[in-house]
Formats: structure tokens, C-alpha cells, sequence
């Protein structure tokens, strides 16, 4: 039984169709990759799978459990980390748990013994602006895990890091979703980083936005640069390429 399943969903705004008839999904513990064009309505199906939108059609299951509609079941990370700026780094990552009722105390020591696990250990009392990119994207994935250890929506969440920081948070996040094992969805525009961290990957194009072909990785993780100078790399990328020109259901 998947963990994630989102079946038929499509949504329109008047007479515009943004997406139709989308259906896919997400394993325990797996990472699975949305790749597509600008303006093909992954954000939309995003904010659907979250509960933010009713669609017209379709329903949205999580644990076989019917959630369309419904708000709170599973965290979602967007692209800006959103961390307050007059907030520790505890405080900040704590914030799920406070909203749920727990007490500021408990929910800073629980937040706390992840911090370690999310190379965060030394940054607690820090402020956000005195944190890189990439350590705020560490506490912005930390936090968006307090909210819901189920599924985890991902909003581009590397696309604002420079290409070596970048390069360095593929590889941190592939050993820290090896311990938490967290069932992910995201959205991302970089076809190498979809390769690099999917364990399968769902290519969205057209008008309305249709899913048009799946791709599994059988590659084993982590990946880093010797993966990426491989032919295996090459040939998955020289296909996903031929996919989005052609932008047609095979």
C-alpha cells in the first residue's frame, strides 16, 4: 500500500484548466521527484495534496485514508526557508510542536534531539541571519519534519543555494533522509538534482498539466560525483531531455 496516493485530481480556475486527471504516488520512506516546466501546475497540485485546495475532481489518500481537502496530515517546505527572523533557531524549528499544544520547554527538547541528526548541533541560540543558506534550509526541512513525520511537500527547496552549495546539500540530504526515512514529494525544475535524489521520478507537462511518464532511478544511494559523470547519468538525463521537448504522453 503506498503511503501518499493521489488519484484523478484535476482543478480548473473559471474555464481554465490548470491541471487534469493527475494521479500518482509515494512510498513509505521514499523520495519521489515532480519535474516540469514553469506554469504546468505542480504548485497547484501541491496545494491540493496539502489540504490549501479542493480540486474539482480526484481525491488525495494518505495511508489509504481519503485527506482531500484536509489541512494539517502532511508538512509542506517551500522554496523560502520562512524562518522568523526574531526567533532562535530552536524556537523556530519548535513551532510545530507548540502549535499542536505542546508547552514551549517540551517542544524545545524534543525539537533538540534532532539537531544533531540535521547537522544543526551548536546552532540552537543562533538567530536565522546568522546562519548560511544551506543551514536554514537544514532548519526549514528540520521544522517542516516536526510538523509531520508522515509526508513531506518540497517546494524547490535547494534552488536558491549557489551551485557548490548546493551540491554539498544534495549530498546531506541524502544521508539524513537515510535515518529519518521520510516519505518526500518535491518539486523541483533541475532535472541532475531529481536524478540525483528521486528513487522515482514523474515528469509534468502540457496544457492543462497532465503527468506524461515515470522514471525510476535503480541507481543505489547516496549518489554523489562519480554518479553524476556515469552513463547511467547521462542516459537518464538524455532521456528525461527528449520527455520535456517532446511534452507529449507516450
Amino acid at each position: 500500500m503506498a503511503k501518499l496516493s493521489v488519484n484523478n485530481i484535476s482543478k480548473s480556475y473559471g474555464k481554465r484548466e490548470i491541471i487534469k486527471d493527475i494521479s500518482l504516488e509515494v512510498n513509505d520512506g521514499e523520495i519521489v521527484c515532480l519535474l516540469g516546466v514553469s506554469g504546468v501546475g505542480k504548485t497547484t497540485l501541491f496545494n491540493i495534496i496539502s489540504g490549501l485546495l479542493i480540486p474539482d475532481g480526484g481525491k488525495v489518500l494518505l495511508d489509504n485514508k481519503d485527506i482531500t481537502g484536509e489541512s494539517g496530515h502532511i508538512s509542506y517546505m517551500l522554496q523560502k526557508d520562512l524562518l522568523l527572523p526574531y526567533k532562535t533557531v530552536l524556537d523556530n524549528v519548535s513551532l510545530p510542536l507548540i502549535i499542536k499544544g505542546e508547552n514551549k520547554k517540551t517542544a524545545g527538547l524534543k525539537a533538540e534531539k534532532y539537531f544533531k541528526t540535521f547537522g544543526l548541533d551548536g546552532n540552537q541560540d543562533k538567530y536565522p541571519h546568522q546562519l548560511s543558506g544551506g543551514m536554514r534550509q537544514r532548519a526549514a526541512l528540520l521544522r517542516t519534519y516536526l510538523f509531520s513525520q508522515e509526508v513531506a511537500l518540497l517546494d524547490e527547496p535547494f534552488s536558491a543555494l549557489d551551485a557548490i552549495t548546493k551540491r554539498n546539500m544534495h549530498s546531506w540530504y541524502q544521508n539524513v533522509m537515510e535515518k529519518i526515512k521520510l516519505s518526500t514529494l518535491f518539486i523541483t525544475h533541475d532535472i541532475d538534482e531529481s536524478i540525483v535524489l528521486s528513487n522515482r521520478i514523474y515528469i509534468m507537462a502540457g496544457k492543462p498539466g497532465r503527468i506524461t511518464q515515470e522514471l525510476k532511478i535503480e541507481d543505489q544511494k547516496p549518489r554523489g560525483e562519480k554518479f553524476v559523470l556515469s552513463k547511467e547519468f547521462i542516459d537518464y538525463k538524455r532521456w528525461i531531455l527528449n520527455v520535456l521537448d517532446d511534452g507529449e504522453i507516450k
